[in-house]
């Protein structure tokens, strides 16, 4: 069960730039102080944002497609890719289960390549959606359907060989309502120009997916799993950039500490950084459900809600949206062993490392999907569990600072967050009504802290 806080009001909002009211949340508490400047107030009431940024939108639900099929609804994870010529490619999630039928692409319409359907031989509205956009215009070039039949694709990450890991967050058995297992990761070429072939890349296991983020020195994939006692995975692939060739599935295990969640006392504090090792997973298609109990059985270390994964400043982060004693969320950051998955990661192990954690629902409050930005500090997408939200765009400097980016005006989640790869278009999704936002601005200058 999620913890349905108590939703705080009057939530301090700071600037992107120029920001004395900041929270360290290195080896202290978070505090809250007066924002040095305020957001500027949006007139269209969606995104208030500092003063020299700017937001447009670019695709909206119900927006007709080059295909025939319109924009779906819950629009979660998103990845850019380069399209060349001033243009990019975003390939989009839709969070859609079996019983969107409304709110999705197709409505009636015939789906020719679809993972799965529902009784009535429809294709299942989840999947993915991609846009060709291009950067000096601001306009979307083409727009289609290019994964169907799946089912709550949340979050995901980008490949350095050009394609996104769509993640299910589902696990639907066969049989309930549908005729195929759920809970898996397909993956999608940025460039496909179509629906793609829906192939579930079994080996990197059945569970309720949320993130995933690759290595590009070593092809490594890492994996978060959004469950209360979840585990952190890697995917050690048997051909770098083949992931349906195979491969093993591992949890992340800390001697000492089999609990990171810090819900009942602080096991692994704020700050602090210990060796990690790696478990081998068996039976990873897990009928059951139970691969994370097993795993934590053999000795891997639980996660409050692992979301979001980012592979940035030669290290991985990883979002616990519910992790800390106040349960407001938490970042840790792995760096990888200079042997990474070899023999040699043994005698030279990577680190995992508390990096953040809220005390201060002003500051961070449920962190979810998240990226580097140009000046290498994450921004990080707010979703809060409580019947009224107020959702920001949070910054965290490479020393754990946290500061305000923007904040959303709409009861909806922010997610999806990604940066053109000239760091000039940080695009962004709000959850539903499903839109893309492009937002222009000076992002790769350094923060100010004064």
């Amino acid at each position: 069960m999620i913890d349905r806080r108590s939703f705080t009001v009057g939530m301090a909002t700071t600037a992107f730039a120029g920001l004395a009211g900041c929270a360290r949340m290195g080896g202290m508490a978070a505090r809250s102080a007066a924002p040095s400047t305020a957001l500027v107030p949006d007139p269209a009431g969606l995104l208030d944002l500092p003063q020299g940024y700017s937001y447009r939108i670019i695709s909206r639900m119900g927006d007709r497609m080059d295909d025939g099929y319109v924009v779906g609804d819950r629009a979660d994870g998103m990845g850019c890719f380069p399209g060349g010529n001033g243009r990019v490619i975003l390939v989009r999630n839709h969070e859609l289960q079996a019983r969107h039928h409304d709110t999705g692409p197709f409505g009636t319409r015939a789906v020719p390549t679809s993972y799965d359907r529902s009784a009535d031989g429809r294709a299942l509205p989840g999947g993915t959606s991609t846009m060709i956009y291009d950067l000096r215009s601001g306009r979307v070039e083409a727009q289609y359907q290019s994964l169907a039949g799946t089912i709550r694709n949340c979050a995901g990450g980008v490949t350095p060989w050009g394609s996104w890991l769509t993640c299910e967050e589902d696990v639907t058995r066969a049989g309930s309502g549908v005729s195929r297992d759920h809970g898996w990761v397909f993956e999608v070429p940025a460039a496909a120009g179509r629906l793609v072939d829906p192939v579930p890349l079994t080996a990197m296991g059945r569970f309720n997916h949320e993130a995933a983020a690759v290595d590009p020195a070593t092809g490594i994939v890492y994996l978060t799993e959004d469950r209360s006692d979840s585990l952190f995975y890697r995917f050690l692939p048997d051909r770098p950039g083949r992931l349906a060739a195979g491969g093993r599935l591992q949890a992340l295990a800390l001697d000492g500490v089999d609990d990171s969640r810090n819900w009942s006392g602080a096991a692994l504090p704020r700050g602090t950084s210990l060796p990690a090792r790696w478990i081998d997973l068996t039976g990873v298609d897990s009928a059951q459900d139970d691969l994370r109990q097993r795993g934590h059985r053999a000795g891997a270390t639980l996660f409050a809600r692992g979301e979001g994964v980012h592979f940035g400043n030669g290290e991985i982060y990883v979002c616990c949206t519910s992790g800390g004693a106040a349960k407001l969320g938490q970042i840790f950051r792995y760096r990888p062993s200079r042997a990474e998955g070899k023999p040699g990661e043994r005698d030279a192990p990577g680190s995992l490392q508390n990096f953040v954690e809220s005390d201060d629902p002003a500051m961070f409050n449920f962190g979810d999907n998240l990226t580097v930005a140009p000046n290498g500090d994450l921004v990080v997408c707010e979703d809060q569990y409580t019947d009224v939200v107020d959702n920001h765009l949070r910054g965290v400097s490479r020393d754990g600072t946290l500061y305000t980016i923007a904040r959303c005006r709409l009861q909806t989640e922010l997610a999806g967050a990604c940066f053109s790869p000239d760091g000039s278009v940080l695009f962004v999704n709000l959850y539903s009504p499903a839109m893309t936002l492009a937002i222009s601005g000076p992002w790769a200058a350094p923060r100010r802290t004064g």
